[in-house]
């Protein structure tokens, strides 16, 4: 019996074949009508996929079944600390550094005691033009939960 292919294996042969075949990650979302920030983290490995939508991806990328099985797979979520010095995933590390304390404080000024969800999420990129430069909006949309005692 072969192991199972790691989910991270299982992402580096997903994003090959999106790129050999030239399709996009929203192209991908839109396959399997899914919103794109969520498809894109599923695909390499942090979300676990129904297993139509493994399906219907690795059917789209020409991928094996090894694949398939893997992405229907519960993950471990969380990044390898070789990524977090890549400098576009620093730049949210230094942005979280630098404003987490104030949204902190925002957060439970405005709502009370307590936090907003990453479980219960939606999540959004999109490019604003700005005649200085373009400008990427990141938008994290969190259920409010409160402490209970």
């Amino acid at each position: 019996m072969t192991p199972i292919l790691s989910k991270t294996d299982a992402g580096a042969l997903v994003n090959a074949a999106r790129i050999r075949r030239g399709l996009t990650w929203a192209a991908l979302a839109e396959h399997l009508d899914a919103p794109l920030v969520w498809t894109t983290a599923a695909l390499l490995g942090q979300h676990p996929l129904t297993a139509v939508q493994a399906k219907a991806v690795c059917e789209l990328l020409e991928l094996e079944d090894a694949v398939e099985e893997s992405l229907r797979l519960q993950p471990s979520r969380g990044t390898d600390p070789a990524l977090m010095s890549d400098p576009t995933v620093y730049r949210f590390v230094e942005a979280v550094t630098v404003y987490g304390p104030a949204l902190k404080e925002l957060i439970h000024e405005e709502f009370g005691d307590g936090i907003m969800s990453a479980i219960n999420f939606n999540i959004d990129i999109k490019r604003r033009p700005d005649p200085d430069g373009d400008r990427v909006v990141v938008t994290f949309d969190g259920k409010f939960l409160d402490y209970k005692w």
